[in-house]
């Protein structure tokens, strides 16, 4: 037998023949073996040379196989990284617009169904006849006066929790919360009595800043993610450096300008109850203004003289609650519109750090940013802007309008208001072009010439010739209001860019607001030329410290910020992942300025447009 291996004696019982590629088990004899060592010992060399050539046959048997598998999982070889990388930053440009439509649509359901279930439900109790039959012993004239208290002295308190509220809850989901309250106080007027009227009430009254505190947040946040997808390949070429300060003002621009837009036309959307139900239950103005004798400039009070019977017949229950039902309904819609269709404002980790700051933080921050003399110096702003809404839907609306026209045309008026303001609102967008100042001082213009106009004028009662008159005055103040509250937000969103303060911003905003229609409900029986006085003076402050601010601004002033506290993150409950996070200060205006000045304040450079120079620091 011919030896092809070595042999190797296994003790107790056995050899195996140890082979190139195996071992062959048999007896082992001496004879068996042929040849000399020597020869033995050249023939296994030889073979393990052999077994070694069989190893790059193996290699390349593996690498076939990894190319078939890298074939297999990798890309397909028509993918176009590109291509697919502008798909994806389109459908979130997509997201962003269906965001802001979504936000202004249940912005403008929410108030329409307020404002129109509010004025429907205060024409019905105001009829001595509705409220002696049905409601004959819980005096209801009184339960209105306690819920036009409760919605209009609720909110003073708001500055106290609307931060707090809005950061524990987050953004979205404060307004949701906020349209939810809303649709409660439109439920409650299915059952009429004390205790269901006046705590809805007061409950509408405290979310009434959180829900348009966070509406203008929303709002500003969108602008600037807009910004930040249709810019992704500078975002990612540049991202160790600071954008131009004012990169995303053409945004804030449009995306307020389609807010306004569509929050104006609530004003017309609140008079459909009246229009397709209430009207035909009214007497005419020869019946409701019998007693009325002087309108407009020569009144006291409101509509002093106005008959306390208005409805010539009552409404049948099974009517309002159809009535009642609809607003329910459409109340509802805005709160599904916000659920389903409003993406979140800030990532998981962007709220978890906006709350991280502490919550003792939140509630000093918005008193601290009233030190800015640039918030200081919009105060009267803010507070004309208060004025000047609710005195167009009483003191105009009555003591001109229906003095004049009869309460069955108050519906029309305030249309001609919201329809004007609606369009006009996007005459905001010249401010992509001109100055920010412009539209401000225009819409200023307006009403001081209307508010003249109006101290100067006293129109006939029961005179349907000065219709076109009085639907001209109103459409010019919905241009003036649209220019007002449109380039108001739209100012507050080129100043304070940075997202950690926008939400204090805007709660002062509305807060100064709030406070302006808590001061003319309580002017109510002044006569109407101390509140045009009132009104007028107020406007004249507001342009001239609004003008001083603007030089202050072009003259480089310090400005006073109130530091944002880094967050401080638990250890327990959740891991914050640090090296990779979106924290405060990671996207590149943060806290690290802030970290070099005074632990309370900070004079902050990147707040201010680029057009207005930059701030000494």
């Amino acid at each position: 037998m011919r030896v092809q291996g070595l042999c190797v004696q296994v003790t107790g019982m056995q050899n195996i023949w140890v082979q190139d590629l195996g071992c062959q088990q048999g007896s082992f004899h001496p004879d068996t073996i042929q040849g000399s060592p020597e020869a033995l010992m050249e023939k296994d060399v030889d073979s393990c040379q052999d077994g070694a050539k069989i190893e790059p046959s193996t290699k390349l048997g593996t690498e076939g196989t990894e190319t078939q598998l890298d074939d297999f999982v990798g890309p397909h070889p028509d993918y176009n990284e590109e291509e697919e990388e502008q798909k994806y930053f389109r459908r979130k440009r997509l997201g962003v617009i269906k965001n802001v439509v979504a936000a202004s649509l249940a912005g403008t359901l929410t108030y329409s169904v307020y404002l129109g279930l509010l004025q429907m439900q205060l024409i019905l109790h105001y009829d001595e006849t509705y409220r002696e039959v049905k409601y004959s012993n819980i005096r209801l004239e009184d339960i209105d006066r306690k819920v036009l208290m409760g919605i209009n002295v609720t909110p003073v308190a708001a500055l106290l929790y609307t931060p707090i509220l809005i950061r524990f809850f987050g953004t979205k989901w404060a307004m949701f919360l906020a349209i939810g309250i809303y649709a409660l106080f439109v439920s409650s007027n299915y059952w009429e009595r004390y205790y269901t009227l006046v705590p809805s009430a007061v409950a509408i009254g405290m979310v009434i800043v959180p829900l348009w505190a966070s509406m203008g947040t929303y709002i500003m946040r969108m602008a600037q993610k807009y910004y930040e997808y249709i810019n992704y390949k500078e975002e990612q070429e540049k991202e160790k450096q600071r954008a131009p300060r004012d990169a995303c003002n053409a945004y804030i621009i449009i995306f307020q300008t389609v807010f306004y837009s569509c929050f104006h036309l609530s004003f017309v959307c609140a008079q459909m109850p009246m229009i397709f139900f209430l009207n035909n239950y009214l007497y005419q103005l020869n019946h409701t203004l019998f007693a009325v004798k002087h309108c407009g400039t020569l009144s006291h009070g409101t509509l002093p003289g106005f008959n306390k019977t208005v409805l010539q017949s009552l409404p049948r229950s099974v009517n309002l609650i159809i009535v009642e039902s609809a607003l329910m309904g459409a109340a509802f819609l805005a709160m599904l519109v916000v659920l389903v269709l409003c993406g979140a404002a800030y990532r998981p980790m962007e709220e978890i750090d906006m709350r991280s700051i502490g919550w003792g933080n939140i509630f000093q921050l918005p008193f601290k940013h009233m030190r800015d003399y640039r918030l200081r110096h919009l105060f009267p702003l803010f507070i004309y802007s208060g004025f000047e809404v609710l005195f167009v839907c009483t003191g105009f609306s009555l003591n001109y309008g229906v003095c004049a026209l009869g309460l069955e045309r108050l519906a029309y008026l305030l249309m001609a208001y919201g329809f004007s303001a609606s369009v006009c609102s996007s005459l905001a967008l010249c401010m992509l072009r001109l100055r920010r100042h412009i539209p401000l001082l225009a819409g200023a213009l307006i009403h001081s010439v209307l508010l003249v106009t109006l101290f100067c004028w006293a129109p006939e009662p029961r005179c349907l010739a000065q219709a076109p008159l009085l639907y001209s005055i109103a459409a010019l103040w919905g241009t003036g209001s649209a220019l007002n509250k449109t380039g108001i937000s739209i100012l507050l969103g080129m100043l304070y860019k940075k997202k950690e303060r926008q939400d204090f911003i805007f709660t002062i905003y509305h807060w100064w607001q709030a406070l302006a229609i808590f001061t003319v409900y309580l002017w109510s029986g002044l006569p109407m030329k101390a509140k045009l006085s009132i009104m007028l003076l107020t406007l004249v402050v507001a342009v001239g410290t609004y003008l001083w601010m603007e030089q202050k601004v072009a003259w480089n002033m310090e400005v006073r910020l109130p530091r944002i506290p880094r967050p401080r993150h638990k250890t327990r409950g959740y891991r914050y992942l640090e090296d990779n996070s979106d924290e405060t200060g990671s996207d590149g205006d943060g806290d690290k300025e802030d970290d070099d000045r005074h632990p309370t304040e900070a004079t902050r450079e990147d707040e201010l447009p680029k057009e207005d120079g930059e701030l000494l620091g």
